[in-house]
């Protein structure tokens, strides 16, 4: 009897992952946000979109660190170290404006708990 492979799925030209970060129904992004190179700039703009938002299901902090660390995490090997850098410092600015404590950069994780 023949085996029978599945067929491999066609790449598409956009990923799910891209899908989620510019159609996200939580929150209303900036266009473009995470190409800033300004950790005020993302941090704020995630602040402000999460503040406003209706549809989130998790506090405001929760729904904006989620995001960032979403967008991190899915870009992975794509960031340049001056992006993800300035990707970090915005998870700290974040806090901040949220009134949490910025983690130490020893205890940094892959977790982002509080």
């Amino acid at each position: 009897m023949p085996t029978t492979h599945a067929q491999p799925k066609q790449r598409t030209t956009k990923r799910w992952s891209q899908k989620v970060t510019e159609t996200s129904d939580a929150l209303d992004l900036q266009a473009d946000l995470f190409k800033s190179r300004s950790a005020k700039t993302i941090a704020s703009s995630l602040k402000r979109s999460a503040e406003k938002s209706k549809r989130r299901k998790t506090t405001p902090y929760q729904s904006a660190m989620s995001m960032l660390t979403f967008y991190v995490n899915r870009a992975g090997k794509q960031l340049s170290p001056a992006s993800k850098q300035t990707l970090e410092r915005a998870k700290d600015e974040l806090r901040t404006l949220f009134g949490k404590k910025p983690q130490a950069k020893a205890s940094r994780g892959n977790h982002e708990r509080q």
